[in-house]
């Protein structure tokens, strides 16, 4: 049975996957900062498809729009610790988006071994 844990702040952070700072990634960035600030974790996630603020629909299905395609960064951690979180990203997110969205964390029981 699955129990939950409480309430929590998830910040997904939306670029390009060409979108970099200081010669790397910019999604690269945005991880590593969450790890040094010691965030419970966070996932990377490359669209298939999608289009922001150039209205330009990047898409995976032809070869010469294949580039730059839509990633999105999802943190998940206590409210306090997410806002807290959010300066580090000022100056990184240019064309971006950020969105925050309240959450319920919820583990699943452990699995029960068989004889």
């Amino acid at each position: 049975m699955t129990r939950p844990t409480g309430r929590a702040l998830r910040l997904t952070v939306l670029v390009g996957e060409n979108d970099t700072w200081h010669h790397r990634p910019l999604y690269t960035e945005i991880v590593h900062r969450a790890h040094a600030a010691g965030l419970a974790g966070a996932s990377v996630f490359r669209g298939v498809e999608g289009f922001g603020a150039s209205s330009v629909v990047h898409t995976s299905r032809l070869l010469s729009l294949s580039e730059d395609l839509p990633v999105a960064v999802v943190i998940v951690d206590a409210e306090d610790r997410v806002r807290a979180f959010l300066p580090r990203l000022d100056g990184l997110v240019g064309d971006g988006l950020v969105t925050l969205d309240p959450c319920e964390i919820v583990r699943p029981a452990p699995r029960e071994e068989t004889p």
